[in-house]
């Protein structure tokens, strides 16, 4: 690969990591106006950089999504918080339709599916009762999606994808304890962007590197076949 190609994949990975940090400091000092700035950078820097390295256009949908639940995620209206919610839904699905694609079945799937059933079913009973009611079905919906998606990136993708999909379950876990208005850590918008950030990466990376394997294993069978 020439220089210069390699040379804009790294400038966005850069800026990307740039935004990152600037988040995090911002939401650490309590800087509101650097988080209203930096949040609305990250997923676009992310998809511009996974599409330069060849990402799939589920993959660049999927991040897209998420950027347009961080946006209106910003806002603290109740209207705002469900159409986030219902971006992001949107992504797990492209998340899945990926997986679908682009990953293989792996033999440890059966017995993780009791595991990530059991804890989506233990979380959406303890959260329920703090739940205001108009979002009781929408949180249960989208937390089987979400759990699905993770779910998905384990048993298709493998560690670093399945890394990804626990951390985006953590991230929404500490955002749906806020709103049931459960006790939360210390800087807790902090540790939602954190775990959020790194989940979304290392599913860009777990989906970059299986394509890799694919297309490798695939032109090794073709050039042992006669």
């Amino acid at each position: 690969m020439r220089p210069r190609a390699l040379a804009a994949p790294s400038v966005l990975l850069v800026l990307f990591a740039l935004a990152v940090t600037a988040d995090l400091l911002s939401l650490a000092v309590g800087f509101d106006a650097g988080h209203v700035v930096a949040k609305p950078l990250l997923m676009p820097l992310l998809a511009a950089w996974a599409a330069l390295r060849g990402a799939p256009r589920l993959l660049v949908a999927a991040l897209l999504c998420g950027w347009g639940g961080d946006v209106l995620l910003l806002s603290d209206a109740d209207p705002a918080f469900l159409a986030g919610m219902a971006s992001f839904a949107a992504g797990h699905l492209c998340y899945l339709a990926l997986f679908a694609r682009v990953g293989r079945p792996r033999a440890r799937g059966a017995l993780l599916a009791p595991c990530y059933a059991t804890a989506c079913i233990a979380t959406v009973a303890l959260l329920w009762p703090g739940l205001p009611p108009e979002l009781r079905l929408p949180v249960a919906v989208y937390s089987t999606l979400l759990t699905a998606m993770a779910y998905t990136a384990t048993t298709r993708l493998g560690p670093v994808a399945g890394a990804g999909g626990a951390l985006f379950l953590l991230s929404d876990t500490l955002i749906a304890t806020g709103v049931a208005d459960w006790p939360q850590p210390p800087r807790p918008d902090l540790w939602i962007m954190l775990t959020y950030v790194a989940a979304q990466f290392l599913l860009v990376r777990g989906t970059l590197g299986e394509r890799r394997r694919s297309a490798t294993t695939y032109r090794e069978v073709r050039s042992t076949t006669p």
